[in-house]
C-alpha cells in the first residue's frame, strides 16, 4: 500500500471542505519529519497561504484538526510554525509490515517497458584490472542489478579498448624480450603478463627519450624520434593493413589478456550479457559523418577536415572527422552508439567512465541530439571521481597501480586476520571459516567503493573498510550474521513469528515503529537508486536500516519479552531486517553471511 498518497489524498481532500479550493494531487508533497520532532510525516504550508487564506501556522492547526478526524491513517499531529508534522497509527504501520513479511521474493517491480543499456569495466588489454577499474566494475553492476529490481530490461556491456598505440607498446617489448614466455611459462595471469611488458617498454622508452636529449635534442621532439614509438607507431600502421605476423601476436597477446580478465570478473562476481570490441567499431561512425554534413549538423573546413559547432549549446567547436579522412574518438563512438542501438532498440545508455572523460561524453550525447536520434535523450554519463590510496596516486606505466587481483587477496587477508582477532569463527569448519573470510573481504572492498556518491573522489582506505564498526560493509554483514542467529533461535524455542504469531498485538515501541517505516521505504530507496543512478543511495539506506536494527536490538527485548505476540513480533521484525538487508546487498553485489 502507498502510504503518502493515501495521506496527499486525504490533505486534497481537506483543503476542498476546509478552504474551499481544490487542488490537484501534483501540488501536494510530503516530506519524511526531522528527528528531532514527533511525526513521521511533514505537510509544509507555507506555499498554501494564498488558498487557505490563514496564516500557514493557522492553516496548519486546521489541517491537522481535520486530518485527526477524517483520516483512518493518521494518529496525531503536531504543528512547529508552519509545518504540519504527521503521526500514522501503529495500526497502519502493522497492516503494512504484514503486507512486507508476505513477500518471500527480492523486490522486482513490474516492468516499466523500457531497455538499458549499462556499459561498465571497458578496459585496456595492455594491462591488469586495478582499483580505479574496481570502482567503475563494482559501480557499473550494482547499478545495472538495481535498475534491473525497478523494472528496466537490463544489458549489460563492456567496450573492451583492444586496439591502438598502447596496446602495440606491449606487443613491441614483448617482441624485444619476450623470449616465447607465456602465461603458464612464467606462473602468471595473462593479463599480468602482458602489462608487465608494457611497463618494460615504458622503461626503456624513457632511457630512449634521455639519451636523446643529452644529444641536444629537445624533449618534445625526442618523445617523437625514440626508435621504441617510430617502431610501435609502424606496427599500429601493420595491424591496420592486417599483416598476418602481427595480427597473429595481437590475437595471442589480447586472448591472454581476456583469460586473465575472466577470472578476475569471476573472483569480483560481476558478469555482463554483451562484448564489443574497438577493433570491430574503431572504422565505425564515418557515414553518420557524411549524415550530418548532408544535415547541417557539420560543417568543413578549408583542409577538408569535419567539425560540430556546439557554442549555441555552451560548448565549442569539436573535430569530428580529420582532413586525412581518418577518424577520431568521437567518430568511432559516434558510430558505436548507433551499433548499440541497431543491436538492442534501447531507450537508454548509461556509460560508466571517470569524471576525465565529461567533456568527451557532453560533445557526443550533443551531437547524437542534434542529429535527431530516437535514443538521444537517453544517454547518460554516469561520472565518477577517481580513487585514492592513502599513499598516493596510481601511474599505470610506471607500474605503480593497485592490481586488482592483489587488492582482493590482501582484502580477503585482512579480514582473515580481523575476524580471527575478535574470536568471530568459533565452531567454524576451515572450508565455513574461507568463505566468511572471502564474504567480509569482498563485501569490505565492494561497500567501501560503493557508499561514496559516484561524482567524488575518495580515499580508499583498506583497513578501515574491514572495520565492524560504522558505515562498512562488515558492519552491515554482522548485523544480518546477528538476526540469523536470533531466527535460528527462535525455531529452537518454538517461537511462531508469522502473522498469526503477533496477531493480538496492538501497539509498538517508538522503534520499532521507526523501523517498519524504513522497511517500508525499501521500494523508494530502489526506485530513486536507479532514477538518479546512484548505488550509494541504497548502501547508505542498507547502512541506516542496520545501524537501526542495532538500537532496537539494544533497547528492547526478544527472548526474554514475556508478551508472547510483542516477542513474535520482534522476532518477525527481525526477519524481515534480514531479508531486507540480504536482497539489497545483493544488488549491490555483496553476499552476507549466515554465521560469524
Amino acid at each position: 500500500m502507498n502510504i503518502e498518497n493515501q495521506i496527499l489524498v486525504d490533505i486534497q481532500k481537506a483543503f476542498e471542505v476546509l478552504f474551499n479550493h481544490p487542488v490537484s494531487l501534483d501540488e501536494l508533497a510530503l516530506q519524511p519529519t526531522r528527528k528531532e520532532f514527533e511525526g513521521n510525516y511533514t505537510f509544509v504550508m507555507f506555499p498554501y497561504s494564498k488558498m487557505t487564506k490563514k496564516a500557514p501556522e493557522a492553516g496548519a492547526e486546521a489541517l491537522g484538526a481535520y486530518l485527526l478526524t477524517h483520516s483512518d491513517i493518521i494518529s496525531g499531529y503536531n504543528v512547529v510554525k508552519g509545518f504540519l508534522n504527521l503521526s500514522v497509527s501503529d495500526s497502519q504501520w502493522l497492516d503494512i509490515f504484514r503486507s512486507l513479511l508476505e513477500n518471500t521474493d527480492p523486490l522486482k517491480l513490474p516492468s516499466n517497458g523500457q531497455r538499458v543499456m549499462v556499459e561498465y569495466s571497458s578496459p585496456n588489454t595492455n594491462k591488469p584490472l586495478h582499483l580505479g577499474h574496481m570502482r567503475n566494475i563494482f559501480l557499473g553492476y550494482a547499478l545495472a542489478e538495481i535498475m534491473k529490481a525497478a523494472g528496466y530490461e537490463v544489458i549489460k556491456a563492456n567496450l573492451i579498448n583492444d586496439r591502438g598505440i598502447h596496446i602495440c607498446k606491449s606487443m613491441v617489448a614483448y617482441l624485444h624480450h619476450g623470449q616465447e614466455e607465456t602465461p603458464e611459462t612464467a606462473g602468471i595471469k595473462g593479463d599480468h603478463l602482458v602489462g608487465k611488458y608494457y611497463v618494460i617498454f615504458d622503461k626503456a622508452y624513457k632511457k630512449e627519450i634521455q639519451q636523446l636529449m643529452d644529444q641536444g635534442i629537445s624533449e618534445e621532439q625526442a618523445k617523437k624520434e625514440a626508435p621504441l614509438i617510430l617502431e610501435a607507431q609502424q606496427m599500429l600502421r601493420k595491424w591496420e593493413a592486417n599483416d598476418a605476423e602481427t595480427v597473429s601476436l595481437w590475437k595471442t597477446m589480447n586472448g591472454w589478456v581476456y583469460a586473465g580478465f575472466e577470472s578476475t570478473y569471476r573472483k569480483m562476481g560481476v558478469d555482463f550479457d554483451r562484448y564489443y570490441y574497438e577493433s570491430d567499431t574503431y572504422l565505425l561512425g564515418k557515414d553518420i559523418v557524411e549524415e550530418g554534413l548532408q544535415k547541417g549538423v557539420f560543417f568543413k573546413k578549408e583542409n577538408g577536415s569535419v567539425w560540430v559547432d556546439l557554442s549555441d549549446e555552451g560548448l565549442d567547436e569539436k573535430l569530428v572527422l580529420r582532413g586525412d579522412g581518418t577518424s577520431v574518438y568521437i567518430t568511432q563512438d559516434m558510430g558505436t552508439c548507433d551499433l548499440k542501438y541497431a543491436d538492442y532498440k534501447i531507450n537508454k545508455s548509461v556509460y560508466v567512465v571517470g569524471n576525465e572523460q565529461d567533456y568527451h561524453f557532453d560533445v557526443l550525447f550533443k551531437i547524437m541530439r542534434k542529429l535527431g536520434r530516437p535514443y538521444g535523450d537517453g544517454l547518460f554519463h554516469l561520472s565518477y571521481g577517481m580513487v585514492d590510496l592513502p599513499s598516493g596516486k596510481m601511474k599505470s606505466r610506471e607500474g605503480t597501480v593497485v592490481d586488482a587481483d592483489e587488492l582482493m587477496a590482501e582484502m580477503v587477508a585482512t579480514a582473515e586476520a580481523h575476524t580471527k582477532e575478535l574470536g568471530k569463527i568459533d565452531g567454524f569448519s576451515e572450508k565455513e571459516a574461507h568463505l566468511l573470510y572471502e564474504q567480509l573481504g569482498m563485501g569490505a572492498l565492494k561497500y567501501f567503493l560503493l557508499k561514496v556518491d559516484p561524482k567524488k573522489r575518495m580515499l580508499f582506505n583498506p583497513q578501515e573498510s574491514i572495520e565492524f564498526q560504522g558505515n562498512t560493509g562488515p558492519f552491515i554483514q554482522y548485523s544480518h550474521a546477528r538476526i540469523s542467529a536470533i531466527l535460528r533461535k527462535a525455531d529452537q524455542i518454538g517461537v511462531d513469528y508469522t502473522q498469526s504469531g503477533f496477531g493480538q498485538l496492538t501497539g509498538m515501541a517508538d522503534v520499532e515503529q521507526s523501523l517498519v517505516k524504513m522497511l517500508f521505504e525499501y521500494e523508494k530507496k530502489i526506485v530513486q537508486a536507479a532514477d538518479e543512478m546512484t548505488p550509494s543511495i541504497l548502501a547508505q539506506y542498507l547502512y541506516d536500516v542496520a545501524k537501526e536494527y542495532n538500537r532496537f536490538y539494544a533497547e528492547l527485548p526478544i527472548f526474554s519479552e514475556k508478551d508472547s505476540s510483542q516477542q513474535a513480533f520482534r522476532v518477525a521484525l527481525s526477519f524481515q531486517v534480514a531479508k531486507t538487508i540480504r536482497w539489497g546487498m545483493q544488488l549491490l553485489g555483496i553476499d552476507v553471511p549466515e554465521r560469524m
